[in-house]
């Protein structure tokens, strides 16, 4: 993980869950190149997502999945058609953890009343420590599990794309399959609460906190 100087983040409030997508856009290395583009969790209404990626002007390089629960990423195949020939160009990039609720998302959406999609092609390569380049830096991947199995966050300096483990004022669900509290708040006091203090979180729902005010207000996992 390094510098994140010019890195922009435009938070894009999507579907009837109204989960935070996120378009992370760095500049231009060189004026003869252009800038390239993160887009974090594409959960619906692709059309918007992939307006967002042309009016940045960058080139859309990397989809990545915090988790695989249907609302981040049910836009990704939609995604992937619009952006490249061969979705395989650009996969979904999650962690293999996660690799079942992304394969058995149609099923899920029926049996939650909502409007089935289309499968995304996926590469199940994240792990804690692998970087994704962005620019003159990257996003730190690192595993926290507990409100999925495959719950991962993205790191940069100064900022955490934390997906639905740890909300402002509140915490990811675990009454889901594969949602296990323990594991949940292990994952939040070792890995989210180590950031600085000042490190932004955001959120897969709801407004943008820090480690700081989450530590010190957050009724489920405080800092006693």
């Amino acid at each position: 993980m390094t510098s994140d100087e010019g890195l922009k983040v435009q938070v894009l409030t999507v579907g009837p869950l109204m989960m935070n997508a996120f378009l992370v856009t760095a500049p231009a290395a060189t004026p003869d190149t252009s800038g390239e583009a993160i887009l974090i969790d594409p959960g619906a209404e692709p059309e918007r997502l992939l307006a967002a990626v042309d009016a940045s002007g960058c080139r859309l390089t990397h989809l990545l999945a915090t988790h695989g629960h249907f609302d981040h990423i049910a836009a990704a195949a939609a995604v992937q058609a619009a952006a490249t020939a061969t979705p395989t160009e650009l996969p979904l990039l999650c962690h293999a953890d996660d690799v079942v609720l992304i394969e058995e998302m149609p099923a899920i959406q029926r049996a939650y009343g909502f409007p089935t999609t289309a499968l995304p092609a996926y590469e199940a390569s994240l792990v804690s420590g692998t970087e994704i380049p962005l620019g003159r830096g990257s996003l730190l991947v690192q595993h926290v599990p507990g409100h999925s199995p495959g719950q991962v966050m993205f790191v940069s300096v100064g900022r955490a794309f934390v997906g639905d483990c740890l909300f402002a004022g509140s915490v990811g669900r675990t009454d889901l399959p594969g949602g296990d509290f323990v594991q949940l708040e292990r994952s939040i006091r070792e890995h989210i609460y180590a950031l600085p203090d000042a490190t932004i979180i955001h959120s897969g729902h709801g407004p943008d906190t820090t480690v700081g005010r989450e530590k010190a207000t957050n009724p489920f996992v405080n800092v006693r």
